[in-house]
């Protein structure tokens, strides 16, 4: 199955179930006959910027995000303002802390940004991790991201 197709099947499962995990949606998809490993899903949710959103019962769901049209620097401002909790710096790397379920898609933006100050990044759930080429390009990315998450306060 090409990955266009998969990530068709991908939206409509998310807008049909209520997925928690990405373990969950492999499983969907066997169930429609689509057998794909945890690292391709891991792809198709940073390919498809996926975002997770609470629900009542405090838990995280996955779900395609509403405002597609956006360029990235407003999408990387929003989601800054929104889920901005801490950040800091240490020589050469950039600490960012947001909201749960937040962190990929932060490290994804950056990375599309093509900041000249970034080597790489790394995100996980809550956190983002920048590598920059040097201390002050960390501490120029340090003064973009508090810019970017005072805008929203």
């Amino acid at each position: 199955m090409r990955k266009q197709e998969r990530q068709k099947m991908i939206r409509q499962i998310l807008q049909d179930n209520n997925v928690y995990r990405q373990e969950d949606l492999v499983k969907l998809l066997e169930q429609q006959g689509v057998w794909v490993t945890q690292a391709t899903i891991s792809r198709d949710v940073k390919d498809m910027q996926l975002i997770k959103l609470p629900t009542l019962n405090g838990e995280y769901i996955y779900s395609v995000p509403t405002e597609k049209k956006m360029n990235t620097k407003k999408k990387l401002a929003k989601l800054i303002s929104d889920t901005y909790v801490f950040s800091n710096c240490h020589r050469d790397l950039c600490l960012i802390k947001v909201l749960p379920g937040n962190g990929p898609i932060l490290a994804s933006l950056i990375e599309q940004m093509k900041y000249e100050q970034v080597f790489a990044t790394m995100g996980d759930d809550n956190t983002v991790m920048i590598f920059a080429y040097s201390e002050k390009a960390a501490e120029e990315m340090h003064e973009i991201i508090l810019d970017l998450a005072k805008k929203g306060n």
